[in-house]
């Protein structure tokens, strides 16, 4: 349910958050001021303000480690696109600089980096596998990995290959951990519940004034809204309105054969 709602256009996810805590004010109205519910309801005044503030602190802190959470995530896979990209391309220039002909290895770094691009990113958007991109990840290994490279070249050059390679294989495995990463839906339905109940302790504190009771339900809203929304919108760092782009990686299409 909440991965339907987070994988929405970002005018669905604002509309569902709009519908369901404007939706909740207008039935909070309707319990509270019309037949046949309102005597029930009015009998509840003489809550005190300290109780509402107690349920929207928790709210608050709740909306925070979820903030955090977020926005640690899309560091995270700003973080783990550009090493993937560096290692790549230390990769091409060890290629290109080596004494022996190393045509083969940047064949398969170009299939490898095409891959990823065109078929692999689409694939983490709908939370699949790429095989195809394993295949031509362990392509690229097995090249890099020839003994031959190491009598040619030296060893060393063989072993910086390697660690570039391994390194690749390495950022490529986080990321595709952390685009599959779901650890968050549970967080948000309790910070979406927690926003609801706040709503019926704002009621219960204004269950006297009419006006303040909408007045202060519909700012509520608004600002639930607004945050929820912003932050939903950044929830999946390689998809959405916010993505991660796959630019640095794709601009390695144009390196040399």
């Amino acid at each position: 349910m909440i991965r339907a709602w987070l994988d929405m256009y970002p005018a669905g996810i604002f509309l569902v958050l709009i519908g369901l805590y404007f939706g909740v004010t207008l039935l909070l109205g309707a319990l509270t001021f019309c037949r046949p519910f309102a005597r029930s309801v009015q009998s509840l005044t003489g809550v005190v303000a300290p109780f509402f503030s107690g349920v929207a602190i928790l709210f608050a802190l709740l909306t925070g480690f979820l903030a955090s959470d977020v926005a640690e995530r899309g560091r995270q896979a700003y973080r783990i696109v550009h090493a993937e990209a560096g290692e790549l391309r230390n990769i091409h220039t060890l290629s290109v600089a080596s004494v022996s002909d190393m045509r083969t290895i940047r064949a398969a770094l170009k299939t490898y980096v095409n891959s990823v691009v065109t078929e692999e990113w689409p694939a983490m958007n709908a939370m699949r596998l790429s095989p195809s991109t394993a295949a031509a990840y362990d392509n690229l290994l097995r090249e890099v990995s020839i003994p031959s490279i190491a009598k040619e070249s030296g060893q060393a050059v063989q072993t910086a290959l390697l660690t570039s390679a391994v390194r690749v294989g390495t950022a490529r495995s986080d990321r595709l951990s952390l685009s599959g990463d779901q650890t968050n839906d549970l967080k948000w339905l309790v910070v979406i519940a927690l926003g609801l109940i706040t709503q019926v302790a704002i009621a219960l504190v204004h269950l006297e004034r009419p006006r303040a009771f909408f007045a202060s339900l519909v700012v509520f809203a608004t600002a639930a809204v607004v945050t929820l929304g912003i932050l939903a919108l950044q929830e999946y760092p390689f998809d959405g309105a916010f993505q991660v782009s796959p630019a640095p990686i794709k601009a390695l299409q144009s390196l040399s054969d």
